[in-house]
């Protein structure tokens, strides 16, 4: 009998977990003990339900073209709770100079297909768009080495493109800033897109072309959703694990011995063949101090970002006031403590009533830990009052719930993916060892889903 450690609750052991289900329901003799430090299981997959609407506290949805969330929900027969956002009605705003700016059509993330839509928006100035001209003709260019995203969109684009939408569309996805994050561990597409075709707006445009002539059905949905909320897809998950679960279960230290591993968690320690590590690179670096200080080292470089989400409801006379979309970025040009809002009503129909409005707003990095010391109703308070300042919105909420998440975004620095290979080589003589997490490759739910089922089979394998 093979027996397998899993340490940590979140979306990644509990996949990890699953995938050992698999391997029993198919014959290997195999047992696994989950250990959880908190009382509950899920990590920050939490969905509260709260005067008819569906409140996220933390991620609220996943990109739709990674496919192992989808696929983990249909092997959990969610099939029917599946959910995809409203394309048809998506607009995102920009605040630019005190007021909401549409992005415009054709722009892909930041890289515009279309000139007279660009060219005619008020969110970039003159000098930007010429250099969106220009950057047609920019050369090919094989990155000897890492580089900032930030540096790398203004060799393209200019300050003001860093600024007005790389920034904060990244700080929405990772907490993060364009200046420390690694365009090869965050936008590995882009620079692959420059050592091919030099300019970004060349290769967008072949790329469109082959997928527009190769299309032969409705492009899929860019974020899908479970109609229960998130939480659905971990409860469902814990309610399919046989093993033993084991929450307020703190591990301190792995040690590893001769033909295995030794877990020790409070007054007692027991022996594993193999474990998972699905903790955030600190607290996992924590636990192997004995077993590699190397390897801790750099597991313990790897930075994470706090974030605070508040999720507030409203009104139909609100819902009827508010412009149409998915909702709005703010660039720390801009002077606010805000650094997004979606309107989730919009973005996903069936989270409120007709009646409800249902507003999910944003703060991370250096601004969630400049208000993370106030109380919630203070926090509120803010939030409450950029809203008016950016939408004119004075109407006091129905609901108001402030979330909480400290240091869980991880941040993919500059030189991440060396770093990464220097972990691998350093895990190498730990045998039975296998990590996962949003530490990693990836940070959304689909990717920890892929990391703690990838780690499983590792563990099967030893």
């Amino acid at each position: 009998m093979t027996r397998i450690a899993i340490i940590g609750g979140g979306i990644s052991g509990l996949a990890a977990a699953f995938a050992l289900e698999g391997h029993r329901r198919d014959g290997a003799e195999v047992e696994y003990v989950l250990f959880e430090s908190s009382p509950r299981l899920g990590g920050v997959l939490r969905t509260e339900h709260i005067d008819g609407c569906i409140v996220e506290a933390a991620p609220d949805s996943y990109l739709t073209e990674k496919p192992w969330a989808t696929d983990l929900a249909r092997e959990l027969g969610l099939d029917g709770q599946l959910i995809s956002s409203n394309d048809a009605n998506r607009k995102t705003y920009i605040l630019t100079r005190g007021r909401l700016v549409e992005l415009p059509d054709g722009l892909m993330f930041m890289v515009p297909t279309k000139i007279l839509p660009t060219g005619l928006s008020p969110l970039f100035s003159l000098k930007t768009k010429l250099r969106m001209t220009q950057e047609l003709f920019h050369p090919r260019r094989a990155a000897e080495q890492d580089e900032s995203v930030a540096s790398f969109v203004e060799r393209h684009y200019g300050a003001e493109m860093v600024d007005r939408l790389a920034d904060p569309l990244l700080s929405g996805i990772y907490g993060g800033e364009a200046a420390t994050l690694s365009v090869r561990a965050v936008l590995p597409r882009f620079a692959e897109m420059e050592r091919t075709h030099g300019s970004l707006g060349r290769a967008m445009l072949a790329a469109r072309k082959k997928t527009s002539s190769a299309a032969t059905k409705p492009a899929p949905p860019i974020f899908t959703s479970l109609r229960n909320g998130m939480q659905s897809m971990a409860d469902t998950l814990v309610s399919r694990l046989t093993g033993t679960l084991l929450t307020n279960a703190f591990v301190q230290a792995l040690q590893p011995q001769a033909g295995g591993w030794l877990v020790s968690a409070g007054m007692q320690s027991d022996q594993f063949d193999s474990v998972i590590l699905a903790l955030p690179a600190p607290a996992a670096a924590q636990v192997l101090r004995l077993a590699s200080a190397d390897l801790a080292a750099e597991l313990a470089a790897i930075r994470y970002s706090s974030s605070i989400t508040v999720g507030i409801g409203y009104d139909g006379d609100v819902r009827r006031s508010l412009p149409p979309g998915f909702g709005f970025l703010v660039p720390r040009s801009e002077g606010k403590r805000l650094l997004a809002a979606t309107f989730v009503h919009n973005k996903f129909p069936h989270r409120a009533p007709d009646d409800r409005a249902l507003l999910r707003c944003f703060f991370a990095g250096a601004n969630a830990e400049n208000v993370w010391p106030l109380a919630d109703d203070q926090i509120v308070g803010i939030v409450r009052n950029e809203l008016q300042q950016i939408l004119g919105l004075r109407a006091a909420p129905l609901f108001a719930r402030v979330y909480k998440w400290k240091s869980a975004m991880a941040q993919y620095g500059v030189g991440h993916l060396d770093r990464l290979d220097r972990i691998q080589r350093l895990c190498q003589p730990l045998t039975g060892l296998a990590l996962a997490g949003n530490a990693y490759r990836g940070i959304g739910v689909p990717d920890c889903i892929r990391s703690g089922r990838e780690a499983a089979e590792q563990a099967v394998k030893t």
